[in-house]
């Protein structure tokens, strides 16, 4: 191991983008496909990695909808999240913020009061049993539309975990623009409940998305990110107002967005100023984890120990942490930078 490798597995990591199925270790899908042969995923490990080999965003969109078609039960929900705490603990991480999408859970019968309630133990268990502290964002799959956003504002207001912290706005985005006016009346309607807003944009279509969840939905952060280069003016904005982008690089590449690491537009971002942070998306579906998206980091972008921590310390500033836990994790971060020879 590397002197590199051994600073990363060191650092104290914050997860802000990072999905609830899509977290499913390839473990806990078997078990969840054994359990539930009829929904097409494979029961095999062999077979499910190739299950996992994406020719574009909407295959990638299909195949995490048979996945989620394996949750049935609220137990099924608890497993996931406290099997992210798990995972996310033996990477040294702390804390993350979970996206959740209640109208996929709708869809397969699950009330929302016993959605909830795991969530809740779930939360508990990570923190008590892992040390990891949970939030939780709820996003709208954008191309279900009015029902999605309904569904979503209505668990939301009526059955909100205790760890509720933020709204967002998922799936193929190509979808949006026909429910624009429905996404903006429901944000605005988290918003004035306090939720922060943070949804994906520039994923996988143009500057034109980030602008409307920038305009539109008011982001306090935004997920992914990655095509705002294509607009000089976007470029400026987000450098002067430090708009946080959750860049997840292994996964643009997965889902057929970026054509290569290699190309990633990453490095580019950080020379721009722009204010980043690294997370992992989905990591089983990726084959990758919060870890190895550092290695990646540092390998695609040249980065040294401090610009590191300085992605690291980007993520607890963005996160909705309170501020004595942010200073504190800081601290910790800046603690390990090595000193001027």
């Amino acid at each position: 191991m590397t002197t590199l490798d051994a600073f990363i597995d060191a650092l104290p990591k914050v997860e802000l983008h990072v999905h609830l199925v899509g977290s499913a270790s390839v473990e806990t899908v078997l078990e969840l496909a054994g359990r539930h042969p009829d929904r097409g995923v494979p029961t095999g490990e062999r077979e499910l990695r190739a299950f996992y080999t994406f020719t574009d965003f909407p295959h990638f969109a299909r195949v995490y909808s048979k996945v989620n078609s394996l949750v049935r039960e609220p137990e099924d929900v608890h497993t996931l999240v406290t099997g992210l705490a798990r995972d996310l603990a033996a990477q040294n991480g702390r804390y993350a913020e979970l996206q959740v999408t209640p109208y996929a859970h709708w869809l397969m019968g699950l009330p929302m009061r016993a959605v909830t309630e795991a969530l809740d133990l779930a939360a508990d268990r990570s923190f008590e049993e892992y040390g990891v502290r949970m939030a939780y964002i709820f996003d709208i799959p954008g191309e279900y539309g009015e029902e999605a956003a309904a569904i979503t504002l209505k668990h939301a207001f009526e059955e909100p975990p205790k760890a509720l912290t933020g709204f967002g706005l998922a799936g193929i985005e190509q979808s949006r623009p026909p429910y624009r006016q429905v996404f903006r009346d429901a944000f605005a309607a988290a918003r004035a409940a306090g939720l922060h807003s943070v949804p994906h944009g520039g994923e996988m279509t143009g500057p034109e998305t980030i602008w409307e969840v920038i305009e539109g939905l008011h982001a306090e952060r935004v997920g992914h990110g990655i095509s705002c280069l294509g607009d000089e003016r976007l470029v400026a904005h987000l450098r002067e107002t430090r708009l946080p982008l959750d860049v997840c690089p292994t996964s643009n590449v997965r889902t057929g967005q970026v054509a290569a690491i290699a190309e990633h537009p990453l490095p580019r971002m950080l020379e721009e100023g722009l204010f980043v942070t690294i997370n992992s998306d989905d990591p089983p579906m990726f084959a990758t984890t919060l870890t190895e998206e550092y290695r990646v980091a540092a390998r695609v972008a040249g980065l040294d120990e401090a610009g590191l921590a300085r992605l690291a310390a980007n993520a607890v500033s963005a996160s909705f942490l309170a501020e004595a836990d942010k200073r504190a994790l800081e601290a910790e971060i800046d603690a390990l930078i090595p000193s001027p020879a």
